[in-house]
């Protein structure tokens, strides 16, 4: 991030973004101050305005050819009212200043009782910015995009004669948010992204396996430079290679090291879920209850961070308007806090973390995580695979499926190997990893100091929202973990 951009004031932000959500439709900050006046005044709790519009592209070239190309804009504005545990919500894709106060009038209808009250906004906030101000589409001609894809396309069937499909596909978006808060404060963001992803397929005696990679964040299309090209096409050809190579996975319960990255995703989906206070407001966690107690191995570390600077999950501020911070969710084993929005904050008489989060416009605010992670710990990865007599490492994940009321979860290896003596041996297909969250982090008995976070590809879905997020751990080596397969 330039200083140029680390150094733009809120009152300049507050300008770029209103001279394309309000300005075109002459919304004044006295129509704000009616539309608001309209919610408060049916006696709600909690309420906002959420403008956004979201512009965004894709393009995908397989085997040479551009088979896909997509642009799309759209716009709205999304007003919620909440009283206790009650949430109304309307939304209007007309800016048109009747059809905006009709829905700020439906989404407090949840109301039985009125009172008076006049609200005013006060103007916005400066925040912290963790990443630029741009719009990444605008970053490349699409002709340039066109031979980015190109490029990588050449640089995956150089690796290997045994490449014979390819793949590729580009994306890219930027949003403008402002939230007019019920404190009267304005809060304003544009969010850019961008996202390269690969996929391969390699052929040999009949036998045909696929190798994935790709990256991204919140920057524009001049990340993915030369050597980052060179880089997913290696990554994405090696994993399909080796897989080849491949003999069916073991079955049983046995030590489980799992690399550094992308594996984090299991950290996300086994306990993260389970640590945002939604789920534990309502006891539906496998974590309810337990703060302050010992819930996994006192080497453990989880953070979910959102102020990290280019990442795919981080934001200057959460869809309520409140800032994004790290937040120590568990240290040293013991439980010290939940992901909060506001509303089930409020509820169980706590703060917000800045993890309320929406898809979009249309869509309740709900606790999210952002960039959530395994802190390293003091053992080297060579030192952590030389510990184990018999077991696995899975390098990569695929998919997988979590139950968060009890943490249970089944996650595939798309890239693992047999450690036999302290040495990986054979490649292996087919792997389940299969546990339950809390008894996992238990089962940690040594922590890598090779922490990273994955290049940037994470989506998280939950109640029917997708949003993007980033995961992370270092080599981690897991005893008594379920296997699943096929040998």
């Amino acid at each position: 991030m330039t200083k140029e951009q680390q150094s733009i004031t809120s009152e300049a932000l507050y300008s770029k973004v209103k001279s394309t959500l309000l300005d075109p439709y002459n919304i004044s900050t006295e129509d704000l101050n009616l539309m608001m006046s309209q919610m408060l005044s049916k006696g709600i709790d909690m309420g906002d305005i959420y403008f956004q519009n979201i512009h965004q592209e894709s393009w995908t070239l397989e085997d040479g050819l551009v088979k896909k190309s997509s642009y799309s804009s759209r716009q709205g504005a999304g007003f919620r009212s909440i009283i206790n545990e009650q949430s109304g919500l309307a939304y209007s894709e007309s800016f048109e200043k009747d059809a905006l106060l009709q829905a700020a009038k439906a989404s407090s209808s949840i109301a039985k009782s009125g009172k008076t009250d006049t609200f005013r906004v006060e103007g916005p906030e400066s925040n912290d910015h963790y990443y630029p101000f741009i719009n990444p589409i605008e970053s490349l001609e699409d002709k340039q995009k066109i031979e980015l894809l190109q490029t990588i396309d050449t640089a995956a069937r150089s690796k290997d004669h045994r490449v014979k499909e390819v793949v590729a596909s580009l994306a890219g978006s930027f949003q403008n948010i402002l939230i007019v808060c019920q404190s009267g404060r304005l809060a304003v963001d544009i969010r850019p992204m961008v996202r390269l992803s690969l996929s391969v397929i390699v052929e040999d005696n009949e036998r045909r396996e696929r190798g994935t990679s790709g990256g991204g964040g919140r920057m524009d299309y001049a990340f993915f430079d030369e050597k980052r090209i060179k880089d997913y096409a290696s990554e994405a050809v090696e994993q399909a290679l080796i897989n080849l190579e491949a003999i069916e996975a073991p079955a049983g319960e046995m030590t489980v090291v799992l690399g550094s990255g992308w594996p984090g995703v299991l950290v996300h989906e086994a306990i993260g879920h389970g640590l945002e206070g939604d789920f534990n407001r309502k006891k539906t966690s496998a974590f309810s209850g337990l703060m302050g107690e010992q819930v996994a191995s006192s080497i453990c570390t989880i953070i979910d961070d959102g102020t990290i600077s280019g990442a795919r999950g981080s934001l200057n501020i959460d869809d309520e308007g409140e800032p994004t911070q790290r937040t120590v969710l568990i240290e040293n084993g013991k439980l010290c806090n939940y992901m909060q929005d506001r509303l089930n904050a409020k509820l169980m008489k706590s703060k917000s973390t800045g993890n309320g989060r929406r898809e979009s416009y249309s869509m309740q605010t709900i606790p999210r995580m952002t960039n959530t992670f395994m802190l390293g710990g003091q053992h080297k990865h060579q030192e952590i695979i030389e510990s184990v007599e018999n077991g696995i490492y899975a390098k990569n994940f695929g998919g997988g499926q979590v139950d968060i009321t009890s943490g249970k979860f089944v996650f595939s290896a798309n890239e693992a190997y047999l450690i036999k003596k302290g040495k990986l041996d054979r490649p292996i297909k087919g792997a389940m990893l299969i546990g339950d969250g809390p008894s996992a982090l238990n089962q940690v008995t040594m922590i890598g100091d090779n922490l990273a976070l994955d290049p940037g590809i994470g989506n998280c879905g939950k109640d029917g929202q997708t949003v993007p997020v980033n995961v992370g751990q270092p080599t981690m080596r897991i005893e008594n973990l379920t296997v699943g397969g096929t040998a």
